[in-house]
């Protein structure tokens, strides 16, 4: 399996990491959470020319889908939310696109997931684990045969997504991380939506200590 990331520069939040993901045997990729500067991506993927399969949105937010349109024109591959990010992108208020000093953003999903629905791209296989809190339609996505975990925004190195937009929740995030994500095994490396990789066994300890002591 190739991993490539990239840092997408993005008003207000930095930037934005984009993942793409390629069988370099069966030649197929997914590219998760294109935000920007597709040229970049189409230039990996031409480069090692492999047939996109799949753009995954981990969830609706702008600064992490700006870019699925003119990806989908140019590369194809069917774009994949979490069945709430359907009801997301139509009604674009939790799209944050003019709160991110962002055009408007008119997208459609191909197919919708689900929790612990499994995709293949070529031998790759990934399980979507739903990890609602930073949005209500956020996921996950799970290599357990490479040891991965691309946490969108809702688990960052020493920290949790914001839960002060709509859609958000303090209690669903925390929910999210202590029982879906922080029972993968302590090696499993995370991959966030922003900022640098961390591993699931270096966060325990934030969140194991902000539980409350019922001794």
């Amino acid at each position: 399996m190739i991993l490539k990331r990239l840092k997408i520069p993005m008003r207000f939040v930095g930037e934005t990491n984009c993942y793409i993901l390629i069988d370099e045997i069966q030649k197929k990729a997914m590219v998760i959470d294109p935000a920007g500067e597709i040229d970049k991506i189409v230039g990996i993927l031409d480069n090692l020319e492999v047939n996109l399969e799949y753009i995954y949105l981990t969830h609706c937010h702008a600064d992490h889908i700006n870019g699925v349109n003119e990806l989908k024109r140019i590369k194809g591959g069917k774009v994949l939310i979490h069945r709430n990010g359907r009801e997301n992108l139509a009604n674009r208020i939790p799209i944050l696109d003019e709160y991110l000093g962002l055009p408007p953003i008119y997208l459609k999903e191909d197919s919708i997931v689900d929790d612990k629905d499994i995709l293949h791209v070529g031998d790759i296989e990934l399980e979507v684990i739903f990890t609602p809190g930073h949005t209500n339609d956020g996921t996950s996505l799970y290599c357990k045969k490479e040891g991965m975990l691309f946490s969108g925004d809702t688990l960052f190195k020493g920290a949790w997504g914001r839960v002060d937009l709509p859609t958000s929740s303090f209690d669903d995030i925390m929910n999210s991380i202590i029982n879906k994500l922080l029972i993968l095994p302590d090696e499993t490396i995370v991959y966030p939506g922003h900022g640098k990789p961390t591993r699931i066994g270096d966060e325990k300890p934030i969140y194991l200590e902000s539980k409350p002591n019922i001794d």
